[in-house]
């Protein structure tokens, strides 16, 4: 008898000389198939455990099922799936990877193969976890092959659903042993083009510093974000495909997108004055009172992805990711990021549903099992383990290897309010945020993954006060601490920059105090389940008149919040600084300048080049509008590079997208009053990536055409079409090595405080 990685091999891999007909099928019965096992002795003379089936390459194949002389095929009016002797007509299945080693049988009529609680049925539409907001719900069209325990020469098929096999007729404890036959004649499994064609060849510049691009701000997974329900749409990856993973958005914010406020606020206003107490009307009434945008996803893609304008809709499926790979981005920081206020205020309200609770570490521990999830189903498209461009890396060394090898390293990260449930006002059941507890949960996210760590975000927590943004934000630390606003004109004169400076919006909420972690004045609590009927109770306070002048947090980081900071640096963590507010921000400086320790402002702040003095990075960005002079596009960010020069630095520097995390993207050149001067020399298709190795041509998203040159940063597979537009600029290709070499900067920065952290630890 053959082996059973032998009869895999020549099944999903012929090679020319292959001619016998045994060979382009997943086993060679004769005889009866579905022979029963005895004791440990199949049907086959094998005994023990049967080998594990490494059904890897059987992605994106063209089969049908056959059990002895009978192959399944389609019955019952076409409801239904039934082995018949017919081999004409038998179904034929392209197999679509679901997970690694897990397929969607999905036939020439776009038929799937689906057993929910018994029979074989036959479905063209799918329900999914997505469309019935419902985190318990598993897929009946999810099958595993396996090796079949009756005949080791043939497979089984084990149902996602519920864990039982396929049978002659639904599903059973013993499964029926089948053979996969090569067939011809599938359709495809609906997907989004790539609109590219090559593979990325170079890695390296001359001089051995890697290529490539880092992004040093990304949110990939806000859909598993906001109680993972209906707040932010679309998915960067779905078991079933696109039409799961970006549907439209109807059920989720409603007809003409009515029930997305957040997105509304947003989008209308920005992040600096986003106000949603203006909307209590609205949010009493259960939606929006005009129209708010257009729903439809795959394929019409009416409305959205729109990065530049359209907060709440998800701009990094892993297809785009994938053409943002190969247009050179070779370096991603995958944030898991949350608002439970923002979650709490629509669904406490009924108008929004989630799959579960909203608190922050709840969204953050899903968005982190998710990524791993998202590299399977990456490797599983690819046809294997680690055959994905998409890798997720714990050390400098692992991504430098990642990025040689010509892939996309993957750095975890959080960017939460309430990091580790240590809350400024803490709820009875949170834990009791000491020094050890800090320490234990900290090794526990590192042991998960973790490199890179917000101390704070948007709110106040026991580490410190939050970054102080103003309008909404204002607002929101106001429920979730309980106390009121705490901002003040004595700000440091070394700190210029931040998201707490400027006029206060809601001026009647700001009354400060002496002591940061003072008792709470207030018991908001209960704001999760009626948000409106709280807020309304201080209706006079949220209606007072706004404060002008240059007003910053009126705190410094706790003692807590430094002791996470020294705890981070002895592991050598990556440091994210940018949403410390002023206080806390130069007492942060001081501690890394005694320890000589690197961080990262990956939302652009650099304390006057200092960052770079202590050789950490920040983040860039390209202009939009030419003015006439060549390169005037790259200037502002050459001038950066030499900053980071003066500084010592290594001359590079990367984006920092923030991409699904409300920030919006970089808009068009071109379009009515877009640009104060005629703008000339547009994105022209095909062209070459940087490095010669990719061209790319128009892209399409299911039945919409993009145009960056009107519409901008749509998503982020639009990178490569930035690149070109700023190559097109330049007054020399060097203008962009530093673009390219910042992979390779972060990486320094990396490998620098892994070797503070050994230094500062005695290792």
């Amino acid at each position: 008898m053959a082996s059973l990685s032998t009869v895999f091999v020549l099944t999903a891999c012929p090679s020319d000389d292959t001619a016998d007909a045994g060979d382009d099928e997943i086993g060679d019965t004769t005889g009866d198939t579905t022979g029963d096992t005895t004791g440990d002795d199949t049907d086959t003379g094998e005994t023990g455990e049967p080998p594990e089936l490494e059904a890897f390459g059987f992605v994106n194949g063209c089969y049908s099922v056959r059990s002895g002389d009978r192959w399944l095929t389609a019955g019952g009016g076409g409801t239904t799936y039934e082995f018949a002797t017919d081999e004409s007509g038998a179904a034929r299945f392209f197999m679509r990877a679901a997970d690694l080693g897990a397929y969607l049988f999905y036939d020439e009529n776009g038929g799937y193969l689906v057993s929910d609680d018994g029979p074989l049925l036959r479905q063209t539409e799918l329900q999914s976890d997505v469309l019935l907001i419902d985190d318990s719900y598993v897929s009946g069209a999810i099958w595993w092959p396996e090796t079949a325990e009756a005949d080791w020469d043939q497979i089984q098929l084990r149902n996602e659903r519920n864990d039982l096999l396929l049978t002659e007729s639904g599903l059973g404890a013993e499964g029926l042993p089948v053979t996969l036959v090569e067939a011809e004649g599938c359709t495809e499994h609906p997907e989004l083009t790539l609109d590219a064609s090559g593979t990325p060849t170079k890695t390296t510049f001359d001089d051995g510093d890697l290529y490539g691009i880092v992004d040093t701000h990304s949110h990939i997974l806000s859909n598993f974000a906001f109680g993972g329900g209906s707040i932010f749409h679309g998915e960067a990856f779905h078991p079933l495909g696109v039409e799961h993973a970006l549907p439209s958005c109807e059920f989720a914010h409603g007809p003409d997108g009515k029930y997305d406020f957040f997105g509304f606020a947003f989008d209308t206003a920005g992040a600096g004055d986003a106000d949603l107490a203006a909307l209590i009307p609205d949010l009493v009434a259960g939606e929006l009172a005009e129209y708010n945008h257009n729903t439809d996803g795959y394929p019409e893609f009416t409305g959205w992805p729109n990065a530049p304008s359209r907060s709440t809709h998800q701009t990094q499926y892993w297809k785009w990711m994938e053409r943002a790979w190969l247009g050179g981005l070779r370096l991603v920081v995958q944030h898991a990021t949350t608002n439970s206020v923002i979650c709490n205020f629509t669904a406490g309200e009924g108008i929004q549903q989630t799959r579960y609770d909203c608190d922050d570490m709840t969204a953050v521990d899903r968005i982190i099992d998710e990524s791993y999830a998202m590299e399977r189903y990456i490797d599983a498209q690819f046809g294997g383990p680690g055959e994905g461009f998409f890798r997720i890396v714990q050390s400098p060394a692992e991504a430098r290897q990642v990025i040689e090898d010509g892939k996309m390293a993957v750095i975890l990260g959080i960017e939460t309010s309430d990091l580790f449930d240590c809350k400024l006002t803490p709820r009875p059941e949170d834990p009791v945020c000491d020094a050890e507890y800090v320490r234990n949960t900290l090794d526990d996210y590192y042991d998960r993954g973790i490199r890179a760590v917000f101390p704070v975000h948007k709110y106040d927590n026991a580490f410190g006060p939050g970054d102080g943004d103003r309008a909404f934000i204002e607002l929101g630390n106001f429920l979730n601490s309980s106390h009121w606003s705490n901002f003040t004109t004595e700000c440091p004169d070394e700190v210029t920059d931040g998201f707490d400076q400027g006029d206060i919006f809601f001026g009647g909420l700001n009354m400060p105090r002496d002591e940061f972690q003072s008792e709470a004045p207030l018991n908001l609590i209960d704001y999760v389940n009626e948000p409106v009927a709280i807020v309304s109770l201080y209706i006079n306070e949220l209606f007072g008149p706004p404060l002008e002048g240059q007003y910053c947090q009126n705190a410094v980081m706790t003692e807590l919040g430094e002791t996470l900071i020294e705890e981070m640096m002895l592991r050598g963590m990556i440091l994210e600084v940018d949403h410390l507010p002023q206080w806390s921000y130069k007492r942060a400086f001081e501690i890394l300048e005694e320890n000589q320790y690197p961080a990262v402002g990956t939302h652009g702040r650099n304390f006057n080049g200092q960052i770079y003095a202590l050789g950490g990075v920040a983040k860039s960005g390209l202009g939009r509008c030419r003015s006439g002079e060549p390169g005037s596009t790259l200037s502002n960010y050459l001038n950066r590079i030499d900053l980071i020069e003066q500084n010592g630095g290594y001359p590079a520097e990367g984006f920092g997208f923030d991409l699904n995390g409300f920030a919006g993207a970089r808009g068009p050149r071109f379009g009515d009053g877009v640009c104060n001067t005629e703008q000339t020399d547009p994105v022209t298709y095909p062209f070459q990536s940087a490095a010669g190795d990719v061209e790319f041509t128009e892209p399409v998203i299911g039945n919409r055409a993009l145009d960056f040159n009107f519409e901008g940063l749509v998503h982020i597979g639009l990178l490569p079409e930035l690149i070109e537009d700023a190559r097109n600029d330049a007054t020399s290709e060097d203008d962009l090595d530093p673009l390219f070499r910042s992979a390779e900067g972060y990486i320094r920065m990396w490998e620098l405080a892994e070797e503070r952290g050994q230094a500062l630890s005695g290792g």
